[in-house]
């Protein structure tokens, strides 16, 4: 393990950029304990990145950085348990295949899988459901590096308040060097996309909430068009999409096509409305029934930025009113469309569904394309609706806003000063959100 210095490094979507003092890729938990005990003795911080998909400074070293590329071993697999122990900088689209290979998989996802399983852990990553929670719900075990250069491990019986803050903890309690995951027998889903209106969606949200395991939906900014995703478990047998069909739909149009649009777009932004409404009349209903993760799951190569709120589920219809009214106030022309989501309550500390039931909208833009503007202006909307924004992803919330939304913040912020008091793993981002 020899350290470089003045590594450049930047997120995927190019917004953020760091050069670390010095850089290490640790081999094993004692390597990380290592890192942390030399990096105090010369006043450095330490943050461990994964693959950059945060959009904000989460992730950036100041200090140390520790690139996780050498710790992503596959620990243990219990098929009769479902516990499944990996290293933090195992990808999850290689824990998807691992565990599908002995009959397993994670209950619920997200729509990317490129992240570390602690990246996509300590920002709180999730996907939509009704009856499962994100990923921070179906963790059983941590093991992390403490600012003393200490190796502990916390779960529900085994210090639960460590276990209940790390769980979602921005990398600011620890460095998590690996996962437990407790998982599920595998299982098919069958996914049905459809097209609909704008009003019958809202008019429809309860329905379609109650009646399916797994909904969410796109709305095209400036056009009545809606796509529809309704995700539920199936006996089978499993009736993929043909490969020309996956080629041609998540693929072609939705990455090279899509890409060449927002090019346009990012020269005209005046057409967008134009564009998004063929691209909403292009859609075209689809049923297919498939591996979990692969349906959960989407390749996403159109790079972009993105900003997310978590607000009370009863508030969602008159959130997204007011979100379309706010296209006919302001200015904005938006070539993507905004994906709204559902979430049962988490027990995680600093899960954006802690304590309740979540709606979950998020609004992005070309990573080339202002988002200052469109975002301040959602932000407002969602701010005013006890709103909490998603830890990996653009937002100007700080400390005074926060302890308010999350009602374990203090709680967090007290064991974050008994197990970090020099702020070993602080960096501009969790200055902001934790307030030193």
């Amino acid at each position: 393990m020899s350290p470089v210095t003045n590594e450049k490094w930047q997120n995927w979507a190019g917004n953020q950029q760091a050069a670390a003092a010095r850089v290490a890729t640790p081999r094993s938990a004692e390597e990380v304990a290592e890192q942390v005990r030399s990096a105090a003795r010369d006043g450095l911080t330490v943050r461990m990145t994964g693959t950059g998909h945060s959009f904000t400074g989460a992730a950036l070293a100041e200090g140390v950085r520790l690139r996780p590329t050498e710790l992503t071993a596959v620990r243990s697999v219990d098929t009769a348990t479902g516990l499944v122990t990996v290293e933090a900088g195992l990808p999850l689209h290689r824990l998807n295949r691992v565990l599908d290979e002995h009959g397993l998989a994670l209950a619920n996802m997200g729509d990317i899988q490129e992240q570390t399983v602690a990246g996509a852990l300590q920002t709180a990553t999730h996907g939509t459901g009704r009856d499962v929670a994100g990923l921070a719900s179906q963790v059983a075990a941590l093991e992390l590096v403490l600012a003393d250069g200490g190796i502990v491990t916390c779960s529900r019986e085994e210090r639960p308040d460590l276990f209940d803050a790390a769980r979602a903890g921005v990398g600011a309690l620890g460095v998590v060097t690996a996962v437990t995951w407790q998982t599920v027998p595998a299982f098919l889903l069958r996914a049905q996309e459809e097209p609909m209106k704008w009003d019958e969606v809202l008019a429809r949200l309860d329905e379609f909430e109650a009646a399916n395991e797994h909904f969410e939906f796109y709305w095209f900014p400036h056009t009545e068009g809606c796509l529809t995703k309704r995700n539920n478990r199936v006996e089978g047998p499993a009736e993929p999409l043909s490969k020309f069909r996956y080629w041609l739909d998540d693929l072609f149009l939705s990455n090279t096509v899509f890409e060449g649009i927002n090019k346009v777009t990012h020269r005209a932004p005046a057409v967008s409305p134009f564009v998004n409404r063929i691209s909403a009349k292009a859609l075209g209903a689809r049923t297919y029934t498939d591996t979990s993760y692969k349906v959960f799951t989407s390749p996403r190569t159109v790079r972009f930025k993105e900003q997310e709120y978590a607000i009370p589920r009863e508030q969602l219809v008159p959130a997204l009113r007011e979100l379309r009214a706010l296209f006919a106030k302001k200015d904005w022309k938006i070539s993507f469309p905004i994906e709204v989501r559902l979430l049962p309550q988490e027990d995680a500390w600093l899960s954006m569904a802690y304590g309740r039931h979540s709606a979950f909208i998020a609004v992005h833009v070309y990573h080339r394309d202002p988002h200052e503007d469109y975002f301040r202006g959602v932000e407002e909307l969602m701010t005013s609706l006890d709103g909490r924004p998603h830890w990996g992803k653009l937002h100007t919330r700080d400390a005074a806003y926060l302890e308010k939304a999350y009602p374990k913040f203090a709680d967090f912020q007290a064991l974050r000063d008994e197990l970090d008091p020099d702020r070993r793993f602080a960096n501009a981002y969790t200055r902001q959100v934790f307030g030193d």
